[in-house]
């Protein structure tokens, strides 16, 4: 009986010998050293059927996948195929973006976008404030483990290519992309290009095609090379007044955390002058039973409090 975890590594494995001549590299097949499976779970997958043993001497065996391995991996696909698109399985509703003031169109082309076949990219920018993350955050809430928040100032060349690759996600949100490295623009550049993700990793190829959506935000467009940028339908955002972000974070707390409508009013009042970011609420709404409001701030949000 297959355990759970074995169709992840066969697949692991065909996408290995799919990335190399196995004819002429690996005439006699390859060991655990290649595709980074103990030579346990090898053996076990041996005696299940689903590797040959191509070669074995006392220092090196060597395996293939066999036909009963490549049609089980074949049968796994025809069944995704044949289920329905997994962004269909998703109802945007009529409260998406609900907590949002204003952007209406905005609203309308993320909603378009995100119900689109084919990938359409979008570039929210403005100066700091609360609609860009709220668009990005309401987005996540709703596809949950389809979608993967990055915040640009913090990803690297190894995070972004191989948390791309591990969880191929449909939907890509990035905050600050004005603060993403140039080696990871130029790998999403690729990314958007054609849905490829191509990486040289310990000494083999990983190709995997994947149609991302990515929804950026960015607070400085200028720092963003013109071929990237002309791969996004960019829409500029005003920030919110004073009143506005009160009125949007009450919304958030109540709507989503089924807070009180006083004590939302209270989280937003004392978050007003310390953060324009609606996480910085939820964090503070969910601190706050154990701790009180002002705990909770001054918890979250040390520096801004030290410093009043």
């Amino acid at each position: 009986m297959m355990k759970d975890g074995d169709m992840e590594l066969i697949i692991e494995i065909a996408r290995f010998e799919g990335s190399v001549d196995m004819e002429k590299e690996y005439r006699i097949g390859w060991s655990w050293r290649h595709v980074r499976i103990w030579p346990a779970t090898l053996s076990r997958l041996f005696k299940d059927g689903y590797l040959d043993n191509v070669f074995r001497s006392n220092s090196f065996t060597g395996y293939k996948l066999t036909e009963k391995a490549k049609d089980l991996i074949l049968a796994n696909q025809q069944e995704d195929s044949a289920g329905p698109h997994p962004t269909a399985m998703v109802n945007l509703g009529d409260d998406l973006f609900m907590d949002i003031i204003g952007h209406e169109d905005v609203k309308a082309l993320l909603k378009a976008t995100l119900l689109a076949e084919k990938p359409v990219h979008v570039m929210l920018t403005g100066p700091p404030a609360l609609a860009k993350t709220l668009f990005l955050w309401d987005i996540e809430q709703t596809f949950g483990e389809q979608a993967i928040w990055l915040v640009g100032s913090a990803t690297s060349k190894a995070g972004l290519w191989d948390l791309v690759a591990e969880r191929e996600p449909k939907i890509l949100l990035i905050d600050e992309m004005d603060k993403m490295n140039a080696v990871d623009m130029a790998a999403l550049l690729t990314m958007m290009e054609g849905g490829r993700l191509v990486r040289a990793k310990r000494g083999r190829e990983l190709d995997i095609n994947n149609p991302l959506k990515v929804i950026a935000a960015s607070n400085r467009l200028e720092k963003l090379s013109p071929e990237l940028r002309s791969r996004f339908a960019i829409r500029k955002l005003n920030p919110y007044s004073r009143s506005e972000f009160l009125i949007v974070v009450k919304g958030v707390l109540v709507r989503k955390e089924s807070l009180s409508d006083d004590l939302a009013e209270e989280i937003a009042r004392k978050l007003d002058g310390r953060s324009q970011d609606v996480r910085d609420a939820i964090r503070i709404a969910r601190l706050a039973p154990q701790v009180g409001v002002d705990k909770a701030i001054s918890l979250l949000l040390e520096v801004e409090t030290g410093a009043n």
